[in-house]
């Protein structure tokens, strides 16, 4: 708004209540009264960084800022040595073979085999799918465990296929739960899972046993695969083999 300005005879200065009297406050159009903010105070110093540091870090604290330790000894006593297990003292047995022998190389190995031939490749694999709704394909032993592959009829959409396994002679059990891998058979009609499980080293000794079975659940019921009632069973075995020097060389080469 505009101000007008107005001149003044000499009456009205000379009059004390005129002068005296108060002046009316003109606030500007957009303008309204308030509280005049206040500047945060600054942090105390030494803090201001560690506090953005929290702040950045979703306030997560440091072992050494705790007077905690970063670092922590294990000392082993002569009857607390820990063990080595025999996959790996056998492979340290072959490079030392690999490096220090000019002539054909000899070991030996202790590992997993299958009781049983491959049940996909058995005559009437499909005879008995179509008996007992779940078969197993083939299982498979590795540094990493035991694996295989499932096929079961495809009853309906929701399924679960489990594997169920001892290493105790089913003293103790332990169970696994097998994931999809696809469709099989004619119109989708049958589905494949995979399934595995890890091997703990003590199995690796001569004679120990694994024996583990299927199972299939599907529209309310539940469907198993044993091997006709004898479990299928993977028995641990001493394997000689026999590998000439050059072959071993160039895949010790391929391998670095």
């Amino acid at each position: 708004m505009l101000l007008k300005s107005q001149k003044l005879d000499s009456r009205q200065l000379h009059n004390p209540s005129w002068v005296l009297a108060p002046v009316p406050t003109v606030f500007l159009s957009g303008c309204k009264p308030g509280k005049r903010k206040q500047r945060p105070s600054p942090p105390p110093p030494g803090t201001g960084c560690r506090a953005n540091r929290e702040a950045q870090h979703g306030g997560e604290r440091f072992a050494d800022a705790l007077g905690l330790e970063l670092t922590q000894v294990k000392v082993f006593n002569t009857g607390e040595d820990p063990s080595v297990p025999l996959h790996v003292l056998s492979r340290l047995a072959i490079d030392s073979d690999l490096c220090c022998s000019s002539q054909d190389l000899e070991f030996t190995l202790q590992c997993l085999v299958p009781d049983f031939p491959p049940p996909i490749e058995v005559p009437g694999f499909g005879e008995r799918l179509a008996r007992q709704l779940v078969c197993l394909e083939r299982v498979t032993c590795s540094d990493l465990g035991i694996s295989g592959t499932v096929r079961v009829r495809n009853v309906a959409f929701e399924k679960q296929v489990a594997v169920r396994y001892t290493f105790s002679g089913w003293r103790s059990a332990h169970e696994a739960v097998a994931r999809w891998r696809g469709s099989a058979g004619t119109e989708g009609t049958e589905d494949v899972f995979a399934f595995g499980f890890p091997v703990p080293p003590f199995l690796l000794e001569l004679g120990s046993q694994v024996l583990f079975a299927l199972r299939y659940c599907v529209a309310g019921a539940e469907y198993w695969d044993n091997n006709d009632g004898r479990d299928y069973g993977l028995t641990c075995r001493r394997h000689d083999l026999r590998m000439p020097r050059g072959e071993c060389e160039e895949s010790w080469i391929h391998f670095i």
